[in-house]
C-alpha cells in the first residue's frame, strides 16, 4: 500500500492551494485535472515508486505546468523562465530561510 501524500515541504502546500484557486478560478474541471494527475502518476509509478512525498508533489507539478500550457493558461517559457528564477533564489538563500524572488 502506498503512502497518502502529506504536506511535507511547505512548497506541496502552495502548490495544492495553487491548483484548487485555479480550478476555483474556473481554469479547469477538477475531473479533467484528476484525470491528467492520474495518467501522471500512473506514468512515473511505471518507473518507481512514489514515496508520496516530493515524487508526488513533483508529479503534481508537472501535471500542473502541461495543463496549464496546453490550454493556452500559461506559455511553457513563462514557466520555465520562474522555474528558472525560483531555483537560482532557492540556491542563493541560506538553509532554513525563507525563499524570496528579486
Amino acid at each position: 500500500m502506498r503512502p497518502e501524500p502529506t504536506f511535507e515541504a511547505p512548497w506541496h502546500a502552495q502548490l495544492f492551494a495553487l491548483t484548487v484557486h485555479l480550478n476555483e478560478a474556473g481554469q479547469f474541471a477538477w475531473p479533467d485535472w484528476a484525470e491528467r494527475f492520474g495518467a501522471t502518476l500512473k506514468q512515473h509509478g511505471l518507473e518507481k515508486d512514489l514515496n508520496g512525498g516530493d515524487d508526488y508533489f513533483t508529479a503534481w507539478l508537472e501535471t500542473l505546468e502541461t495543463f496549464l500550457t496546453e490550454t493556452g493558461a500559461a506559455e511553457a517559457q513563462a514557466l520555465s523562465d520562474m522555474r528558472a528564477a525560483w531555483e537560482a533564489a532557492y540556491l542563493r538563500t541560506p538553509h532554513g530561510q525563507p525563499v524570496y524572488l528579486d
